[in-house]
């Protein structure tokens, strides 16, 4: 592929992937907001909790949409899938932009949160796995650590345009609308964006190393069942490695802004501005390690996460509950980003590097989504309910637990730099 065709394909790709996670990631930013819409009862934490819960049911859909479009994309094309991931995620948009409130319409109004989260799941299941694949198979051997940093990168850009849209309208809009009416803006935004990236991605050029699947003519197509019976090992190495990576990659982020709220005693609208800006600090990293593994290699970056992760995890939260200091939260908070730089820069080359291209996709998009549904989905939701038995730092506690067994796979896997299914393409 020509060096100027392989950038336009890797930065189509990644604006496609910014507007995905800008629509996933703009229901936890506003949720502060719309949660007593939907959930009203008076009393906030019940609120959020609820909130919450159907954040982590939207996770239940992610294992299903990495095995169906898992398997689309590596029989119809890594372009296929993440053109039709994109238009799931406008439905689920703009279905919450449009849905009532309980006071108008009754148990109705949560019931159609679920179906659009549902939707928006079952299109980041297969998001996921599809443009970790592309993205990797696009980039050149020496610098796939690289080139595949641009899926967290753009990740966290969705997360953080969502929040500026969030301080944009604070600033904008007095409470009682922001509160009433204008949570419902950002959705209808991410809508229209998505529509707009559909007809991107439908100009993306396909990857030599599924047209190489192709001419190949391979008897064994993609399937869940391929994927248990000849690969694993590998699906189980994803499993373990996300365990703790995704877990502390939702406490430092999505839950975040409900932790500077709840517990450490800031206002939204500070708790808003620290969030997004100590993400943008956490943006500008991941390239940057990426970049680092392609020289020194995979596993000693995610060893550091995990040791540092295992070892700070426990006194950061627990320094960060107490604190009344936004310039210290925000310290803090970029202190807990660093660490989980060592995960999110380059987990999803890693999981690439693991399959053969026949099954790549789905490899990559089934075991990370089970895992992230098990750990990530539900990270909000365990730290609310630690937090409403009044054993909060056992949270803290859980997280720290996490990372460490996802620290034992670390150590006992191959470097997939040095032993990169990839290069077989």
């Amino acid at each position: 592929m020509p060096a100027r065709s392989r950038l336009r394909s890797i930065l189509a790709g990644s604006a496609g992937n910014l507007v995905e996670w800008y629509d996933w990631y703009v229901y936890s930013a506003f949720s502060l907001y719309f949660a007593p819409i939907f959930f009203p009862s008076g009393d906030r934490a019940s609120e959020l909790l609820g909130a919450a819960a159907v954040f982590a049911v939207g996770f239940l859909m992610r294992p299903l949409g990495g095995w169906m479009m898992g398997i689309y994309a590596d029989r119809r094309g890594r372009k296929a899938g993440l053109t039709l991931s994109v238009l799931l995620m406008c439905l689920g948009s703009l279905l919450i932009a449009c849905t009532p409130g309980h006071a108008t319409i009754g148990v109705a109004s949560p019931t159609l949160l679920v179906v659009a989260r549902l939707l928006q799941g079952l299109s980041v299941g297969g998001e996921y796995g599809a443009s970790a694949t592309y993205l990797s198979e696009v980039a050149t051997r020496g610098h796939r650590g690289f080139w595949s940093s641009l899926l967290p990168v753009t990740l966290i850009a969705g997360q953080l345009v969502a929040l500026s849209v969030l301080v944009l309208l604070q600033l904008v809009l007095d409470k009682e609308a922001l509160a009433t009416w204008g949570w419902r803006i950002p959705f209808a935004i991410g809508g229209v964006l998505a529509v707009l990236v559909f007809w991107l991605r439908r100009g993306l050029i396909e990857t030599s190393s599924f047209e190489t699947v192709q001419k190949q003519g391979t008897e064994h197509k993609s399937s869940a069942l391929l994927l248990v019976k000849k690969h694993p090992r590998e699906a189980a190495v994803v499993v373990g490695l996300t365990a703790g990576g995704t877990l502390a990659f939702y406490t430092f982020t999505t839950y975040m802004q409900k932790f500077l709220v709840v517990t450490s005693g800031f206002d939204r609208v500070t708790a808003s501005r620290i969030t997004a800006a100590a993400l943008f600090v956490y943006m500008l990293l991941q390239p940057a390690v990426g970049a680092l593994s392609d020289r020194i290699g995979r596993k000693p970056i995610m060893i550091a996460f995990g040791v540092l992760g295992t070892l700070f995890t426990v006194p950061i939260l627990t320094v960060l509950a107490r604190t009344h200091d936004a310039l210290v939260a925000f310290g803090l908070v970029v202190a807990g980003l660093a660490i989980v730089t060592g995960y999110t820069s380059v987990n999803a080359i890693v999981k690439a590097e693991l399959f053969p291209a026949e099954i790549r996709a789905l490899g990559v998009a089934l075991p990370f989504a089970i895992a992230n549904t098990v750990f990530g989905g539900t990270a909000e939701y365990a730290a609310l309910w630690f937090k409403t038995r009044g054993l909060e730092r056992g949270f803290f506690w859980y997280v720290a637990g996490a990372i460490a067994v996802s620290l034992v796979v670390y150590v006992r896997m191959r470097d997939t730099r040095d032993h990169s299914r990839i290069v077989e393409d």
